[in-house]
């Protein structure tokens, strides 16, 4: 049950991440951190139980309906944030600087 669970966020999240993530990325202030956990998730090197605790912070990130709905001004992507500081600070050792150094380029690059 677990794996499948995992290999369903996975393909949410490689679907859907970036479509959302360009769509919400002024609103957003900790975008640099959601991405190099995006990056670390779908790194082979990272370890099974790490990118299964990031996958599912950014699939609960890209879907639509959540605890407070992303359309809320100010509110709507707390618990977003909640949620993936809570993933970050359990697998934050797994976050490499290659991983946040890819997400500052794209952020360079947007």
């Amino acid at each position: 049950m677990r794996k499948w669970r995992t290999n369903s966020n996975e393909i949410r999240v490689r679907r859907d991440f970036w479509p959302k993530i360009r769509r919400v990325l002024g609103r957003i202030p900790f975008a640099a951190d959601l991405i190099a956990a995006y990056y670390c998730a779908l790194d082979p090197a990272t370890p099974a139980s790490a990118k299964a605790i990031i996958l599912s912070a950014l699939a609960y990130f890209i879907l639509p309906v959540d605890l407070v709905p992303d359309f809320i001004v100010v509110l709507g992507f707390s618990d977003d944030a909640a949620v993936l500081y809570m993933a970050i600070n359990k697998v934050r050792q797994h976050i490499r600087p290659e991983h946040r150094e890819r997400a500052k380029d794209f952020l360079d690059k947007s």
